[in-house]
């Protein structure tokens, strides 16, 4: 089964691509790192102008984060090492040096929502939905950096129905309240994004750096220390119990430990 994430530079534009499709763009651990190494690649490279991601198979972007890593997790110092890898393989992409646009075909769930939200612009297919579903699923948590991500994107009514509510929230909504910028029919998304593209290319790419970095650098400004919340949560029995009725094809049943 691939598991993998592609780049081609076509004309100054980096085309990067989760493929998973098996398992709708799921993200491995090796899919994070590849993510992490084309992001610091691409920084370096002069010629690129503007990078588009977008998931492989034409009905997910990304839908979350592959579950059957958590079988391992013993305690939870196990989750804090894990939010602390989520943060440090998306800090390159929230923070390349060039305009970023995420296209969204149906789904972006969990790590794919992160991903999403560290990309500049999003645009989307008219059916697309959004959310972290953890509370119906596996019982886990968010690190204060995602969170505090979201929340400067989405707004904290938003994150919170997501989180507590596990709501998965459509595309005409998250238009409306300004997280994507526009939707489409699936076949006219690639030439919006190469619209948009081409709108991006034509600024000024210093004031567009500078501009995006120091958002980035408020967002991450002064965030807690979280790590005891994180612990508490990946070393409860719920977590356990979720990773493995999730794998097994049951709903969970929390007990609360």
């Amino acid at each position: 089964m691939t598991a993998q994430v592609l780049c081609e530079i076509d004309d100054g534009i980096a085309h990067v691509t989760f493929d998973h499709v098996a398992a709708r763009n799921a993200m491995t651990v090796g899919m994070y790192q590849s993510l992490k190494n084309i992001c610091q690649d691409l920084a370096k490279n002069p010629q690129v102008r503007l990078a588009i991601f977008r998931g492989a198979g034409g009905k997910s972007f990304v839908s979350g984060s592959d579950i059957a890593q958590f079988s391992d997790f013993k305690t939870g110092a196990d989750g804090i090492r894990y939010e602390e890898g989520i943060d440090d393989f998306l800090s390159p992409l929230a923070t390349l040096p060039i305009p970023t646009i995420a296209v969204i075909d149906g789904m972006a769930v969990g790590g794919g929502l992160a991903i999403a939200s560290c990309c500049d612009f999003r645009i989307a297919t008219h059916d697309a939905r959004f959310g972290v579903p953890i509370a119906k699923t596996l019982g886990n948590c968010l690190s204060a950096g995602n969170v505090a991500w979201l929340v400067a994107h989405l707004g904290v009514n938003i994150v919170k129905r997501m989180l507590l509510l596990a709501e998965m929230v459509p595309a005409a909504e998250l238009q409306q309240q300004g997280y994507l910028l526009s939707t489409h029919q699936p076949d006219e998304l690639t030439q919006a994004s190469l619209d948009l593209a081409g709108r991006l290319m034509k600024l000024a790419p210093i004031t567009q750096k500078v501009s995006k970095l120091t958002l980035a650098r408020l967002m991450k400004s002064n965030l807690p220390d979280c790590s005891d919340l994180i612990a508490e949560c990946y070393g409860s029995a719920d977590f356990h119990h979720g990773v493995a009725a999730f794998l097994e094809g049951k709903p969970p049943t929390w007990s609360g430990k």
